[in-house]
């Protein structure tokens, strides 16, 4: 709890927000979405990063694209940071992906301390806003803002297609920020919700 406080902390002194910033909560929806797999740079050391691997032995993952720049993703990072400390010893992991906006702008907004998962980078410039997947995810789920930022998606390893480009047609996504309570809960159920459990679960009918 204190680290996660802390982290929180780091977070809200490091970037001022402007008086006029508005928040845009959005609900957690199933959408469809075909999301596929990707192979993006590791902000660290700039090695490529494929997500099937990153997920390797996690229950849930939770992907969020922002920009480095925008307001409300300044307003969601000590959340996602704080879920992500609460949850990562129980098979969570968070995987941030910047957008439109260099990765120098990118380190800077997390400061020397680096993010506390893994960070990669899609695109470097706003001239990029309609040609990234990104933009076409957005599309696909009724996002109407104009840069989609933050933008979360959830994916569940185990169910996810484990060969071709496509890993899932549906997912659970957040079109805007994370509604705290509403997706601490989410996650605590998934995690909750071993594959050993469903199955225990579903009984086959006997003759």
């Amino acid at each position: 709890m204190i680290k996660s406080f802390m982290i929180a902390l780091f977070f809200v002194g490091l970037m001022p927000i402007a008086a006029s910033a508005q928040h845009e909560y959005s609900p957690l929806e199933e959408k469809t979405v075909n999301y596929k797999n990707w192979t993006l740079k590791d902000l660290k050391d700039d090695k490529p990063v494929d997500l099937r691997s990153i997920m390797d032995g996690k229950k849930l993952v939770m992907i969020v694209y922002f920009a480095p720049w925008c307001g409300n993703w300044r307003y969601q990072a000590p959340v996602a940071a704080s879920l992500y400390e609460k949850y990562k010893d129980q098979g969570f992991e968070v995987i941030g992906v910047g957008e439109y906006g260099s990765r120098d702008d990118v380190r800077a907004f997390f400061g020397p301390a680096g993010a506390p998962y893994t960070v990669v980078t899609e695109s470097e410039s706003r001239a990029d806003r309609e040609t990234t997947p990104h933009f076409g995810y957005r599309q696909l789920t009724g996002d109407k803002r104009r840069w989609g930022s933050p933008w979360n998606i959830f994916l569940e390893p185990s169910k996810l297609a484990k060969e071709g480009d496509v890993l899932t047609e549906k997912a659970w996504i957040v079109n805007g920020e994370l509604i705290e309570a509403d997706v601490d809960k989410f996650i605590s159920e998934r995690l909750k919700a071993t594959p050993a459990a469903a199955a225990a679960a579903i009984q086959p009918c006997k003759n």
